[in-house]
């Protein structure tokens, strides 16, 4: 059989073979993580780069920042990873509050940190990444690569097209995320008219986790809509 009739054959038994199956595990995964979701009051999700070492000036603020928020009664979710999530979750276990994984499955099993107390796994990473977006009152992102950046403008583009509800995003490290909003402000806003004044009021820079505490309070606050009602 040549190349071209293998493809052929391929397309002709994708729809009977894989695709229905495919969708019930997509629509079980979007059920299962909702329903998981579900059970939490206030929850804050932690972004940041994997990474991150432990014992670096990040992880610790990360760590501590998780800390604060569950004496406050928020319930600190992740992606369950290493780096920045390890961290949070180390910070939520350390106060004895509920540390939560959302958790990706590969080939080589699941990167689940140790501190995580409560989680969930997925194996699409586009139905975890829904749920992390439906999650909580608050989205906290720490330094972090294309993933952290990804989840940023999508939450940011979520926000500014009205397809969820305002939530606070505060950004952690002047020093990393200055570069960033300068662009967007000079170049995607003041050059090139890409944005709204009001679209950069849709998240807020802290340099500390000191800094970042009472701002999510007052954030989570003034929303004045917890996302489980």
């Amino acid at each position: 059989m040549d190349k071209k009739r293998k493809v052929e054959k391929c397309l002709e038994v994708r729809p009977n073979e894989w695709s229905f199956s495919r969708i019930f595990r997509i629509m079980r995964e979007f059920v299962l993580g909702y329903r998981f979701l579900d059970r939490y009051g206030k929850a804050v999700t932690f972004f940041g780069s994997a990474r991150c070492t432990v014992g670096s000036e990040v992880y610790n603020e990360a760590a501590k920042l998780a800390g604060m928020l569950v004496k406050d009664d928020f319930a600190i979710i992740t992606g369950g990873g290493p780096g920045i999530m390890e961290a949070a979750n180390k910070g939520a276990r350390d106060a004895r509050g509920e540390s939560v994984g959302l958790n990706i499955e590969l080939p080589n099993g699941q990167r689940k940190n140790k501190y995580v107390t409560e989680s969930m796994s997925f194996y699409y990473f586009f139905t975890r990444k829904v749920m992390l977006s439906f999650a909580s009152e608050a989205y906290i992102f720490f330094p972090g690569g294309f993933g952290t950046l990804d989840e940023f403008f999508e939450l940011v583009t979520l926000i500014q097209t009205r397809k969820i509800q305002p939530t606070p995003i505060v950004l952690v490290g002047r020093d990393y995320w200055t570069p960033l909003l300068e662009w967007i402000e000079k170049g995607v806003y003041g050059r090139y008219n890409a944005i709204d004044a009001d679209d950069m009021q849709i998240y807020h820079l802290v340099d500390t986790a000191d800094e970042a505490f009472p701002l999510i309070q007052t954030l989570v606050r003034e929303t004045g809509v917890l996302r489980c009602e």
